[in-house]
């Protein structure tokens, strides 16, 4: 289960509606992929196509897509946004990380 926080729910619909995206016509896909300075990293993309082997969620209206292998690494993450003095954006809260890289878009297990 991925969870996501009141903020992130609120600049994900914006993103949307700024797309002329309607929140029910696509869903947010997050996946883990190889790469970043900690080993493994983060994507987020709007998607319409959901595949065989994906889990789906819903947290606060907002359906989450992941493929099978990305599930393993974020059981239990939540999903927040910030737009604080140290950068904006999506930030992972993954408990199943083990170590982060700085700017908080690569990690390890």
């Amino acid at each position: 289960m991925i969870s996501v926080s009141e903020r992130a729910r609120n600049k994900i619909i914006e993103l949307m509606g700024k797309d002329g995206i309607h929140e029910n016509s696509k869903f947010l896909r997050v996946a883990v992929q190889s790469g970043g300075c900690s080993g493994l990293s983060y994507n987020l993309d709007f998607d319409t196509q959901i595949k065989e082997n994906d889990q789906v969620f819903e947290d606060k209206g907002i359906k989450i897509v992941v493929d099978k292998k990305s599930i393993l690494y974020l059981i239990g993450t939540e999903l927040d946004y910030t737009d604080g003095l140290n950068g904006k954006g999506f930030q992972f809260n993954n408990p199943n990380a083990s170590r982060t890289c700085g700017c908080g878009e690569s990690f390890a297990v």
